[in-house]
């Protein structure tokens, strides 16, 4: 498993210490499992098809991508009625572990402090070039599992427009996974409820994707 800091990106900037050295003390912790994204909000952080980050990481830098920010504002766009939580939630804790990660792997870094709300600052974070150039590749990349559309694809699209990232290519590039996957399940027995859901779950997100790229 990777490691997470102790203490929270956030409360670095409150203590008043330096803001990299937010994984400097950190400790093995146990991963949560992946899952195939079949809610709107999740209390863990999960791995679809990328070993490279977890969805809660990408949701995360995504978020930076589109303006520096601190935790503290990051977690409230991924609470469950947030703009970008309503696709993919974290808890607060949750989020700062992944921030810490995200620090540690050199994908963002801290850009500056400003006040908090309560007294003392916050650390405003913000992608490295390396956190950035990961993220554009991702984002246009389909998801490769039928399981990971709801959540992995749905946050793509989502990330995607609030960054200005042309969808298309990611739409029809999706859209030939999808019709490849119910191409080779063709044979499967119809009357087996597990190929039931697959075939019916393929043409409803074929539905969707060719709602998306005839607006």
């Amino acid at each position: 498993s990777r490691a997470s800091s102790g203490r929270r990106v956030d409360d670095i900037g409150r203590a008043g210490s330096a803001g990299l050295s937010v994984a400097a003390r950190a400790r093995p912790i146990p991963r949560s499992p992946g899952g195939d994204g079949g809610a709107c909000h999740h209390g863990g952080v999960a791995r679809t098809t990328s070993d490279v980050l977890l969805l809660g990481e990408w949701a995360c830098l995504g978020i930076l991508a589109q303006a520096p920010a601190h935790g503290f504002a990051v977690a409230k766009r991924l609470a469950p009625d947030g703009d970008i939580g309503r696709v993919w939630s974290l808890s607060r804790a949750l989020t700062y572990r992944a921030l810490d990660q995200l620090v540690e792997g050199g994908h963002i870094h801290v850009v500056g402090e400003e006040p908090g709300t309560a007294g003392g600052v916050r650390t405003v974070l913000a992608p490295t070039r390396t956190g950035r150039a990961l993220l554009k590749r991702w984002v246009v990349t389909p998801a490769v599992h039928l399981r990971d559309v709801r959540s992995e694809l749905l946050l793509k699209l989502v990330l995607a427009d609030g960054l200005g990232i042309d969808t298309r290519p990611l739409l029809v590039a999706q859209r030939e996974r999808v019709v490849s996957i119910a191409a080779a399940r063709a044979q499967d027995d119809p009357h087996d409820v597990v190929v039931l859901w697959r075939r019916e779950s393929a043409e409803a997100v074929v539905r969707f994707l060719d709602a998306l790229l005839a607006r």
